[in-house]
C-alpha cells in the first residue's frame, strides 16, 4: 500500500494516546491532488488513518516537526531532512461497521499511515438519520455535512462558547433551527437576557415585559419562601432565627392556605407551606403588616390587642396602598394605646418600597395571574411556555431589572423543571416530550463565584438531574472561565468557537469530554463562524463551519464606517426619548 497516492509514511513511536509518524521522503509532493482535490500534508487538525488488516485506526495531526518528538543528538543526525507528525488517536473502524470513538487495537512500529481523503470522511460521518441533525460543514470539505446525535446533544447537555464576534449567536440559531425544522414535536425555551433572538425566529412565540401581544409575566408567588423573603424584604436564609422572619413566614403561609381552591384544582390546606406556589396578593400582605404596626387599641396588654379591640377610623385601600387609619394615641398612658406589634417594622417599609417600584410590575401585577381572584392559573402559564403550538418560546428578559434577573431566571428554570419532574409520566410532557432550555449570556448569572445565585442553583440541578426527566440544557457564553464548575463538568457536547483568552482556553480544555488538546489548541486561530465540536453527540471531534443564517439575531456589530461617514442632525430635542427610556426602563 505504500505505493498508493494517499501514503504518508510509517509509525515510529506509539504511546497510550498518540503515535509519531515519519513522513516518507519518497512522497512526490507536499500537496498531492487526489480525485481532483488538493490535500496538504501535515496540516494541523487534519485526519490520518492507519490500516491494520480489517481494522482502520484514525487520528488527528497535532504537530509537525523536522525532528522526532523523543530522540537524542545521534538520532537527529541520522534522520536529517525527514519530517515527523505527532498524531492523537481518536477512534477506529472495523470492516464495514460504523466508526467508533476509542481505541481497541493500537498501531505498531512500521505500520503504514495514509491521508484521510473525502471518501474516508464520508465513511466516518455517515449519512443523516432520524436521530441526528446537521450542524454545519466540515472545514476541510464543502460537501461534507457534519451531524450530531440529537438525543445525546440535548439530554447530555451542551455548550456554545466563543469570544465576542466569533459567531456564537449565529451558531445558536443554526442549532435551534435544525432542531425545530427536523422535529415537529420539539420544545425549546430560550432565555434571552438582551432580547436579541426574536428577529432570527419570526415564527417563535416571544414573551416580553410590557408587550401588548405576548407580555411576559413571572408571578412573584411562584417563589419559594427564601426567594420571596429576599425579593420582598431583602432577608436571607440566615435570618431564619429572627422573630420577625419567623412571623413573616407564618403570615405568608396563612395567606396561601386561604387560597386552596384554585383554577388548576383544589389543594389540601394541610399540605400548603410557605414554599408552595399558591397565589396571594402582595398588597394585602403589606396592608396586614401595616395594620398591626400602626393600629391603636382600647387595651394596653399585647395579648389583648386584637382586631376586635382596635380603634379603627378608616379601612384604607390595599390596592391603592392606602393604609388603614386609627384613633391617634395620646402621650399619656391612657386609651387608645399604641400597638405593641412592632415585629414587622423594618420589613413593612421595604415591602412598600418594592411594591411602589413600577419596574417590578411584571411580577407583582402579572395580568391574569395576579392573585387568587385571577382568571388564570399556573397550568395556563405552562401551556403558554411549553404546551402551545409554537415549538420555540423566547423569554425576552431585556426589560427585567438587573437586581431581580438572577431570581427571574432561577424562577423560570425551577418552575419548568418542577413541571417536568412532577409530570414525568404524563403523555404530553416530562419523559414523553423532552424539553431544551437554552441560556444566552450564561456567564452573567451562572457565575461560579456567586454563592447566593438562585439561577445557578436551579440550572445546576438541571445539569445534574434533568436528563432523567426529559430536560436538557444549552449554555451560551463568551467567558467559560466564569461559569459554574458544576455546569461545565456535566456538559456532554462542547462547541467552541474562537477563544483568545488563555484562561477561557484552559477551561475548555479541562471541560472537553474528549482528550483532544490538538483541536482545542486551534481555538485562537479559528475563523469567524468556525467551531471545534467535541463530545458524546458527535462521532469524531471535528472542526466545522456553521452557515450564516438569515434573518439573524440583533447581536451583530454596528456598521461603524458607514455610520461615521454620515452627517447627523444636531438638535436640542435629541436624546429626549433616550432619557425617557432610561427612566422607564422600557425600549
Amino acid at each position: 500500500m505504500d505505493n498508493e497516492i494517499t501514503y504518508l509514511g510509517k509509525v515510529i513511536r506509539v504511546d497510550s494516546s498518540t503515535v509519531e509518524v515519519e513522513v516518507s521522503d519518497e512522497i512526490p509532493s507536499a500537496a498531492p491532488i487526489i480525485n481532483g482535490r488538493l490535500y496538504k500534508i501535515g496540516q494541523i487538525g487534519t485526519f490520518v488513518k492507519m490500516p491494520m488488516g480489517n481494522i482502520t485506526t484514525y487520528g488527528i495531526v497535532s504537530s509537525v516537526s523536522n525532528t522526532p518528538g523523543k530522540t537524542d543528538d545521534s538520532q537527529v543526525s541520522q534522520v536529517a531532512g525527514s519530517r515527523f507528525l505527532s498524531v492523537q488517536l481518536v477512534g477506529e473502524k472495523i470492516g464495514d461497521d460504523d466508526f467508533e470513538k476509542g481505541i481497541g487495537t493500537y498501531p505498531t512500529i512500521n505500520d503504514e499511515v495514509h491521508l484521510v481523503i473525502e471518501k474516508d470522511l464520508f465513511d466516518i460521518y455517515g449519512e443523516k438519520d432520524a436521530g441526528s441533525i446537521e450542524i454545519g460543514k466540515h472545514s476541510s470539505s464543502d460537501n461534507l455535512s457534519v451531524y450530531v446525535d440529537i438525543h445525546k446533544l440535548i439530554l447530555r447537555h451542551c455548550a456554545i462558547l466563543g469570544s465576542t464576534g466569533s459567531g456564537k449567536s449565529n451558531t445558536t440559531v443554526s442549532i435551534l433551527k435544525a432542531i425545530l425544522n427536523d422535529y415537529n414535536g420539539s420544545r425549546v425555551i430560550l432565555v434571552d437576557p438582551h432580547g436579541e433572538y426574536s428577529t432570527a425566529f419570526p415564527n417563535a412565540k416571544v414573551y416580553k415585559i410590557n408587550d401588548s401581544k405576548n407580555p411576559l409575566f413571572i408571578p412573584f408567588w411562584l417563589m419559594n419562601f427564601d426567594e420571596l423573603a429576599y425579593f420582598l424584604v431583602g432577608a436571607k436564609p440566615t435570618d431564619d432565627q429572627r422573630p420577625e422572619h419567623r412571623l413573616f413566614r407564618e403570615l405568608i403561609t396563612n395567606f396561601k392556605k386561604r387560597n386552596f381552591q384554585l383554577k388548576s384544582g383544589d389543594v389540601n390546606p394541610d399540605f400548603i407551606t410557605a414554599d408552595s406556589p399558591i397565589p396571594f396578593n402582595a398588597r394585602k400582605l403589606w396592608y396586614e403588616m401595616n395594620w398591626w404596626l400602626n393600629a391603636t387599641f382600647s387595651e394596653s396588654n399585647k395579648d389583648k390587642q386584637t382586631k376586635d379591640t382596635a380603634k379603627l377610623l378608616d379601612d384604607g385601600n390595599y390596592n391603592e396602598l392606602k393604609p388603614a387609619e386609627f384613633e391617634p394615641y395620646p402621650m399619656s398612658n391612657v386609651a387608645p394605646y399604641k400597638s405593641k406589634h412592632q415585629e414587622y417594622y423594618s420589613y413593612e417599609k421595604k415591602l412598600l418600597s418594592r411594591l411602589k417600584d413600577s419596574r417590578f410590575d411584571f411580577m407583582f401585577n402579572p395580568g391574569d395571574y395576579k392573585d387568587e381572584s385571577s382568571s388564570k392559573d399556573l397550568h395556563n402559564l405552562l401551556n403558554e411556555w411549553i404546551g402551545s403550538d409554537s415549538k420555540l418560546a423566547i423569554l425576552d428578559l431585556s426589560g427585567v431589572p438587573f437586581e431581580v434577573l438572577d431570581i427571574a431566571i432561577g424562577l423560570i428554570t425551577r418552575f419548568v423543571y418542577d413541571s417536568m419532574f412532577w409530570g414525568r409520566n404524563e403523555s404530553y410532557t416530562g419523559k414523553n416530550r423532552p424539553l431544551l432550555l437554552a441560556y444566552e449570556e450564561a456567564h452573567g448569572y451562572l457565575n461560579k463565584n456567586d454563592n447566593n445565585s438562585y439561577s445557578k442553583t436551579a440550572v445546576e440541578r438541571i445539569f445534574k438531574e434533568g436528563r432523567k426527566f426529559g430536560v436538557g440544557a444549552l449554555v451560551i457564553s463568551q467567558r467559560p472561565s466564569e461559569i459554574s464548575e458544576t455546569i461545565l463538568a456535566q456538559i456532554g457536547t462542547l462547541m467552541a468557537l474562537r477563544l483568545t483568552n488563555s484562561g477561557d482556553q484552559s477551561i475548555v480544555k479541562s471541560s472537553s469530554p474528549d482528550n483532544l488538546n490538538s483541536l482545542i489548541d486551534l481555538l485562537p486561530s479559528l475563523r469567524i463562524g468556525e467551531a471545534v465540536i467535541v463530545g458524546e453527540s458527535i462521532k469524531i471531534p471535528s472542526r466545522i463551519r456553521v452557515k450564516l443564517n438569515n434573518p439573524r439575531p440583533t447581536s451583530e456589530d454596528p456598521k461603524l464606517v458607514e455610520c461615521w461617514s454620515k452627517t447627523h442632525d444636531i438638535s436640542d430635542e435629541n436624546y429626549k426619548s433616550v432619557v425617557t427610556k432610561i427612566r422607564e426602563q422600557k425600549l
